[in-house]
């Protein structure tokens, strides 16, 4: 009598024991709705999880088509999340390639038609005969800003040289000047000095500042391709299964409110975004190259203040020749030979001024309208703020998306979910990078195989670097153009070798000391099923002996 009162009082505890250990699935039914995920035969209540594949197999609201949904919805909310965390990044360099641009642009056009209205008031129609020498030089300029092919030393030469020969001309009507005599006069160039120094002036000034501003704003377009790029991540099977374990398995289980503890997220991301992490090193030296060359946009590779005054140094150059001009001719025709009489006077040619008037330059009032409605250092000072937050990016990354108001809670202290119930999560945070992912408790990460598309953007921002470095020093190294964007248009300098042999600086942690971080994981989960298996023990025994 007595056993059989025992062993029906030992069936109803069991009963209520584990009716206690069932949930109620219509919250959790509530939220995946909300997700747009709808499955058949959702069960009312909790029922052992023997069928999952990624979430713990203990008693959950979830199906095996359930769990597949969210693991597909994970990974959309994963790209999501990464999507949003470096929008502000992105959207920088868009917009600052094109403020950039647009101002550079505008102000070559700007200070071709202001050379052109005043040479055109000053110097009337013996200009306008020869107006297709200063359209070439600007066609030139804006043909090397926009990644053409020019060698800026030599097309400046090349124009001094073809205004000299226009000059000459003008200067020397009453003779019949060949090809062959122009040739004859180019080649005393240097020696005879026709414009005084300001074609060495002009030259310096004008290559600095067009391979500082190039250069500059092929790097942000670089940075805008890289950001872009790299923002589209690719998930690994193990990363999809980590993220759908940390954001929708406790509804699994009716925990519907409960947060991901930021340690368990930290490592999560770390797995997932390991190769994101590893391109930081050069990013950081592509910021800094970056932030050399606005120092350079601010002083004395300044476009702005080397192309508004141009009209006026060119005009002083054909001034310098005219105040010369007999002495010229007559050293010209030391050199070459006294030409042949044309036929015709300077007088009857119509230009016997040639360039004789005095040239004005714009007065305060008639100034055009600054490019692009803003200057240059106000472009600077603002694009300097930006890089210098856009340091440590994709290192910062999962601190970023772990924040309390995007996945995790805000404090370890907290009720939080990690990984395998709600409580605390005991190991260590890891260092960032593929290498240090090696023993990560939560992703499995094939340290061997580095991301391809990673390491072509890492490519890429040396090979910039290795540019900017080159313009801040005044130089441009020629190099074939790339049909990769990512690595910029147009020509400029080119990635040596030793830019593409920095050695790997970063320290890898003792895989002793993570083996035995695994090893306390493991244990404390041990504890954990111990502790279980004491409750559940004397049931089993009563159940027995009813048998």
């Amino acid at each position: 009598m007595m056993v059989g009162v025992l062993c029906a009082l030992g069936l109803l505890l069991l009963s209520c024991g584990g009716e206690e250990l069932r949930t109620n699935c219509s919250s959790a039914v509530s939220i995946w709705t909300d997700l747009g995920i709808t499955a058949e035969h959702t069960p009312e209540h909790t029922v052992t999880g023997d069928h999952l594949q990624v979430c713990v197999q203990e008693w959950t609201c979830c199906t095996q088509e359930v769990e597949e949904k969210l693991s597909e919805r994970s990974k959309h909310e994963f790209e999501k999340l990464v999507d949003e965390a470096s929008e502000d990044l992105r959207n920088t360099f868009v917009s600052r390639h094109k403020r950039f641009d647009e101002f550079f642009l505008e102000l070559l056009e700007n200070t071709e038609r202001s050379l052109n209205e005043m040479f055109v008031r000053t110097y009337g129609k013996p200009y306008m005969q020869n107006a297709e020498v200063f359209q070439g030089l600007f066609s030139e300029l804006k043909r090397y800003y926009t990644g053409g092919n020019v060698n800026l030393e030599e097309m400046l030469n090349d124009f001094w040289t073809r205004l000299l020969e226009r000059m000459f001309q003008l200067l020397n009507s009453q003779y019949l000047i060949t090809e062959e005599y122009l040739e004859c006069i180019s080649k005393y160039m240097d020696q005879l000095k026709p414009f005084g120094d300001v074609p060495k002036k002009l030259k310096s000034q004008v290559t600095r500042a067009f391979i500082a501003a190039r250069t500059f704003v092929q790097g942000l377009m670089v940075g805008r391709e890289v950001a872009n790029r790299v923002s589209k991540v690719s998930m690994s099977v193990a990363c999809v299964k980590a993220v759908t374990k940390m954001l929708y398995c406790p509804s699994c289980g009716g925990l519907t409110a409960v947060k991901p503890c930021r340690s368990y997220c930290l490592n999560v991301l770390k797995g997932c975004l390991a190769n994101q992490a590893d391109l930081d090193p050069e990013w950081t030296h592509y910021i800094d190259a970056m932030l050399l060359v606005t120092e350079r946009l601010e002083g004395p590779f300044n476009i702005e203040s080397v192309m508004e005054p141009i009209d006026v140094k060119i005009s002083e150059a054909i001034m310098n020749m005219q105040d010369k001009s007999v002495q010229l001719s007559y050293q010209v025709f030391q050199g070459c030979g006294q030409p042949k009489p044309s036929g015709m006077s300077r007088s009857a040619r119509g230009v016997s001024d040639v360039f004789s008037a005095r040239f004005r330059p714009y007065s305060p009032e008639e100034l055009p309208t600054t490019a692009a409605g803003t200057s240059l250092d106000r472009l600077v000072i603002d694009i300097k703020e930006k890089l210098k937050l856009s340091k440590n990016f994709w290192s910062s990354l999962p601190e970023g998306i772990c924040q309390e108001e995007h996945v995790a809670v805000e404090t370890e202290e907290e009720a939080c979910w990690n990984g395998q119930e709600v409580g605390r999560y005991v190991p260590e945070v890891l260092k960032d990078g593929l290498t240090q992912q090696v023993n990560n408790p939560e992703v499995s990460v094939d340290i061997t195989r580095p991301d391809s598309l990673i390491r072509q953007q890492v490519m890429a921002l040396k090979v910039m670097t290795n540019k900017l470095k080159n313009a801040y020093n005044g130089n441009d190294i020629y190099f074939q153009d790339s049909s990769d964007e990512s690595s910029g248009s147009g020509s400029g300098s080119g990635c040596m070798e030793s830019c593409v042999t920095e050695p790997d600086g970063s320290i890898t942690e003792s895989p002793v000391l993570e083996a035995d971080r695994s090893a306390e994981h493991s244990s404390v989960a041990l504890l954990h099923q111990a502790s279980a298996l004491s409750l559940i023990l004397p049931f089993l025994t009563l159940i027995h002996h009813c048998r």
